[in-house]
């Protein structure tokens, strides 16, 4: 009957009939709240005696193959991956099924054949299968991409953090718009087939069907939310945005209101790569047991350098990794132009690798321990019925902690949570970094922050390094890019789209400072993320507006814009060394312009794919001028706004 019912709105045939035969054999359950599928996460009465309940499937020729532990703890669901492998995103997962505009990797490119018969099996398998399905709607509010997830129900720990993270529509509120509900995306999930058809690996095959059904299909052939529930969605958004009349792009990047102890506020936009500080520019400053932050160990010497902030500023977390730029959001013409943004999610995945111990983020903890309610932790070493702790990992290996633990928050349990659109008055870009010294040289030579014109600001986006050991995806060596705003990973289209979009927002957007800031190391000191903790700080004290040019010195290499000499935070100073990596003994300018020539390099050999034909001129220019080794004047000149 419910089936019906929808029948009347605007869906896929493809996705009535799967859950027509659900309902058929009495197989279909209807999910209308997270509480439901907490239920279905880890269902009493098909636990084992000790609490667990284990996520499989039958495999031909192999029998039952378990994915996944799954117990009921006290503050939520905790899930475990048998495979080390399942437990971090795999980069390369992504694949095109369409015959679309792309610069991605195609199924048929990549596995030698169509795609439609693999859709209609993983049809078929899902009609044989007990389902449990739900609506949600991802994007701005009156402009929502209105979706529909199908997930085995035996994977109710995975449709559950689809739900935290992009929430659940009721019935009621299709039956009550009727024919006027048009569905423009489907998520199926078929873990199965990643046993059958990819040797073990996790693929997530987009299918966009605008043009014939209007509708974005979405493959999931792995139970890890990171590249389906989450990136996926994301790149859904992307898509629906790089379509519109008016292209708009849906920013990788946290945001935070951050209020002075003068009662000062400013928004602070941080993007980059995955282990770029996203999540970490939220939290509350780490201190030591005598209330001191540090700084820095210095990994030649061993010296350590402290500072002292009796009082941090006030933080409200607005967005913690996806935040929806829509036109209908933006300021009007005139100045100043600052980019306005909301949040894109109704939920965080946040990694906590860094929450080792007890005490490391009392705020974190205290959240996680007692939330509000059900909370889903992935790759957290849980019992049955207790309580599932943040910095307890499950291991890899004796001895080896799983580098990419998660915790799926739904943002309204987060106190002081900003749930209007606010607008940036500081945009910054984080950059893992690795030691640099003079007997290892390596790009590792970013200062505690940089400041960025609009051009350079720009080339970092487009780049986006993964750097230095990464904890959230499957390890991979050496200096990687994710490309066009962090978020080329999750796009499904063309590259020179997506830098057009990035360049037209940035220049509408000069009045905002920009701002680049490393974390793991400052040359020959290990610093964790105490730099983008440091120069919120610094700037939220200071305020958004621009920086004077006698109050910055150009940086030695001009990709890296422009540094303080030094600075002072609640009356201590930070030093030249962290400031300019050259300075520090340890270093020298030798390693320094070694680190800064495979920086360069590294930039060259990323910009260059993006001379397509489409590119606007200006960008071409801007790439053009790098490419030559422009100046830091010559950067400055495409915007004199920000000189």
């Amino acid at each position: 009957m419910l089936v019906n019912q929808l029948r009347q709105c605007y869906i896929s045939r493809s996705a009535l009939d799967v859950l027509q035969a659900a309902e058929d054999a009495n197989r279909l359950t209807f999910v209308e709240s997270v509480e439901e599928l907490v239920e279905l996460a880890a269902p009493a009465d098909r636990c084992d005696p000790r609490g667990y309940f284990t996520v499989g499937y039958d495999v031909p020729g192999r029998g039952f193959v378990p994915e996944a532990k799954v117990c009921r703890v006290r503050n939520g669901i905790a899930a475990n991956y048998l495979e080390p492998y399942m437990r971090r995103r795999d980069p390369d997962c992504m694949v095109i099924a369409d015959d679309k505009a792309t610069d991605k990797p195609t199924f048929r490119g990549r596995f030698g054949t169509d795609f439609a018969p693999l859709r209609l099996e993983t049809l078929e398998w899902l009609k044989t299968q007990p389902l449990a399905c739900f609506f949600f709607e991802s994007g701005l509010p009156g402009h929502t991409l209105n979706a529909l997830a199908i997930c085995p129900a035996n994977a109710g720990f995975f449709a559950l953090g689809l739900a935290m993270l992009q929430g659940i529509k009721p019935l009621s509120h299709l039956q009550c718009q009727g024919e006027d509900y048009r569905f423009g995306a489907v998520v199926y999930t078929a873990p199965v087939f990643r046993h059958t058809h990819f040797d073990g690996k996790q693929v997530v095959v987009h299918n966009r069907r605008l043009e014939e059904v209007g509708i974005h299909e979405l493959f999931s052939y792995n139970l890890y939310p990171g590249p389906s529930a989450k990136k996926g969605v994301y790149g859904m958004l992307l898509t629906l945005g790089e379509k519109a009349e008016e292209p708009w792009t849906t920013a990788h990047c946290s945001t935070v209101q951050v209020i002075t102890p003068y009662d000062n506020t400013t928004t602070i936009m941080h993007e980059g790569a995955s282990g770029g500080g996203k999540s970490e520019m939220l939290e509350v400053m780490h201190r030591e047991l005598d209330g001191q932050i540090r700084l820095g160990t210095n990994v030649i010497t061993g010296d350590q350098r402290f500072l002292t902030i009796p009082r941090g500023c006030e933080l409200r977390p607005v967005t913690d990794d996806m935040a929806l730029c829509h036109p209908k959001l933006q300021q009007a013409e005139g100045a100043p132009r600052k980019l306005t943004l909301i949040d894109a999610e109704q939920g965080w995945f946040v990694r906590v690798n860094h929450i080792t111990h007890y005490g490391t983020d009392p705020n974190l903890e205290g959240l996680t321990i007692d939330p509000p309610g059900p909370l889903l932790f992935l790759n957290i070493d849980a019992v049955p019925d207790s309580t599932a702790l943040i910095w307890q990992h499950t291991l890899d290996a004796p001895g080896s902690p799983c580098p990419n633990p998660r915790v799926i928050l739904p943002r309204h349990y987060v106190p002081g949570v900003v749930n209007e659109p606010v607008t940036v008055g500081i945009r910054s870009f984080g950059v893992r970094c690795p030691p640099c010294t003079r007997h290892q040289p390596t790009y590792g030579i970013l200062g505690l922050f940089h400041v960025l014109p609009p051009a350079l600001a720009w080339l970092w986006r487009l780049v986006a390094p993964r750097g230095h050991g990464n904890p959230s995806i499957v390890a991979t060596e050496g200096m990687q890019s994710e490309g066009v705003g962090s978020y080329w990973p999750f796009a499904t289209g063309r590259r020179v789209d997506q830098a057009n979009i990035l360049l037209r927002q940035i220049m509408e957007t000069t009045s905002t400072l920009f701002v680049l800031i490393p974390n793991q190391h400052i040359g020959s000191w290990k610093v964790g993320f105490a730099p983008q903790w440091i120069a919120r700080e610094y700037l939220a004290r200071r305020g958004s507006s621009l920086f004077r040019k006698d109050e910055l010195i150009p940086s030695r290499c001009a990709l890296l814009g422009y540094h303080r000499h030094t600075i002072q935070v609640e009356g201590q100073t930070i030093g030249t060394w962290f400031f300019d990596v050259s300075s520090q003994p340890e270093v020298g300018e030798e390693a320094y312009f070694a680190g800064a020539r495979l920086l360069t390099d590294f930039f060259h050999q990323q910009l260059r794919q993006f001379l397509h034909p489409d590119l606007d001129p200006l960008g071409r220019d801007m790439i053009q001028a790098c490419l030559d080794g422009a100046s830091l004047e010559e950067y400055a000149a495409f915007t004199p706004v920000n000189t």
